[in-house]
């Protein structure tokens, strides 16, 4: 970290992240973007691409400028959710604010929150372009644009929307494509949108998966519960994500393991999107020890402490199969990888060795005796209660001290109006205030640093517009 001269507040936020050194793309992408240069960067899984993009992005950020400078397209509802924590944990001393478009939320919250300033979108295809034609969407100082996880869009049939997401964009800006593989699609899109773009293929830290145990059961279909329960109790994972192929397979796998008394939460499509993230939410903290998920969980998730990926059912595309097992092994932490693999998927396996380019080794079912030991020490361990893990965003919040006012646009309420009232305070300065959100009927302030209970105090006898309105400390360090 100490070749790049980073602003004070992203020096901060990245400091208080964990950012020691950077990943081998990172060491390549942040350079280019900061000479906006146009890139194609070819990239696994776990090769840290998000910051590699976002702390360049970051930097760059005009704060005061109201309309979009950025905006992420990405496939999936949970990567754009991922995607928004890791954008605004980079800038979140530096006041940036970013806001995730996806389906299955409400047009009309999302479009109440364009209103305000907003400096990075990060959109699925589908909703980003119903909110461009609704013209809720103002992109007209887009200064970069980034097209995340290509192949994976053009596998969901999103290229025709990225495409016409591009058409209406600035011509001057910036553009950066990350991609697993590149597809002639891909190629295309490139040599189409993209200036003289500068090609970067970087691995994965773990280029070869060596930070991974990989390995293979061959189990019949009406076998592999019997199995899973025998490789808990001998491995007893700390954290655990069994995949599946199907929502109807998850609910039922989750059902069986739930009725066992396993500690264990869900995630598929078919579910309500508040219940998907409160699902992605609850097991990073450790609320539970066992994930069951479709693919939806392949790309979205970066917890860098995943101890096994279980393959309940062999992925139905080699591709997949990376992305599951990158779950685990993250962050130079060891992992481990176990694909059940039926009688007559010899052949895909074959060819997925073939693809990963590794053997993958086929494992003895664990014995009677292995099975007996493991289920004491795991039952013992069940007894205790778990140990909750704080995400990178609650320990950054809890260096902010969010404040609700009870007056917001009804009222005429501005922003202006909020900073004015608390830069007049003694002792306290523009530097010490972060996001201010006006809403309809109240207003948010963020207080960084140990300035909160001071502002707090004060606007409690503080006229914001002539009037001493209600204060209430909310989220964050007021927990």
């Amino acid at each position: 970290m100490e070749k790049y001269v980073f602003s004070e507040e992203i020096a901060k936020a990245l400091q208080d992240m964990g950012y020691e050194t950077l990943t081998k793309v990172q060491e390549a992408v942040i350079p280019l973007v900061l000479a906006q240069q146009d890139i194609i960067v070819e990239s696994q899984t776990g090769s840290g691409k998000t910051a590699a993009f976002a702390i360049p992005i970051c930097e760059k950020i005009a704060i005061e400028q109201k309309n979009p400078q950025a905006l992420v397209l990405t496939p999936t509802r949970e990567l754009a959710l991922q995607l928004k924590q890791d954008i605004s944990n980079i800038g979140r001393f530096k006041r940036i604010r970013c806001s995730a478009l996806f389906g299955r939320q409400s047009m009309e919250i999302q479009k109440r929150e364009l209103r305000q300033r907003v400096h990075v979108i990060v959109g699925t295809p589908g909703r980003t372009l119903d909110h461009i034609e609704r013209e809720n969407l103002n992109l007209k100082e887009v200064r970069y644009l980034i097209i995340d996880e290509a192949d994976k869009m053009l596998n969901m049939g999103f290229i025709k929307q990225v495409e016409a997401i591009i058409k209406v964009l600035p011509a001057s800006r910036i553009t950066m494509l990350f991609s697993a593989t590149m597809a002639d699609e891909i190629q295309e899109i490139c040599q189409k949108h993209m200036n003289n773009p500068t090609k970067i293929a970087v691995d994965a830290e773990n280029s070869s998966l060596e930070n991974i145990r990989q390995g293979y059961y061959q189990v019949a279909e009406a076998e592999k519960f019997k199995l899973i329960t025998k490789i808990i109790y001998s491995q007893r994972p700390d954290s655990c994500i069994i995949f599946c192929n199907t929502r109807d397979k998850v609910e039922d796998v989750f059902g069986k393991m739930k009725q066992q008394g396993y500690s264990c939460g869900i995630l598929h499509g078919g579910m309500e999107q508040r219940d998907r993230i409160t699902s992605i939410h609850d097991f990073k903290r450790g609320e539970f020890q066992f994930l069951l998920a479709t693919d939806v969980a392949a790309r979205g998730i970066h917890i860098d402490d995943i101890s096994l990926v279980i393959n309940y059912d062999m992925p139905l595309e080699h591709e997949n199969y990376v992305h599951r097992i990158g779950r685990t092994g993250r962050a130079g932490h060891v992992g481990a990888a176990i694909t059940f693999i039926a009688e007559d998927e010899i052949r895909t396996l074959h060819e997925l060795e073939e693809y990963v380019q590794y053997k993958i080794p086929q494992q003895e079912i664990p014995t009677g005796a292995a099975v007996a030991a493991g289920k004491l020490i795991f039952n013992e361990r069940a007894r205790l209660a778990p140990v909750l893990k704080a995400d990178i965003s609650e320990k950054l919040n809890r260096q902010i001290t969010r404040i609700r006012i009870n007056a917001g646009k009804k009222t005429k309420m501005r922003p202006g109006d909020i900073l004015g009232a608390i830069t007049a305070m003694s002792g306290i300065n523009g530097s010490d205030i972060g996001i201010i959100d006006v809403k309809d009927t109240c207003s948010y302030v963020e207080i960084l640093g140990d300035k909160g209970n001071q502002v707090r105090e004060a606007l409690s006898t503080t006229k914001i517009k002539g009037k001493v309105h209600t204060i209430k400390g909310v989220g964050f360090n007021n927990r």
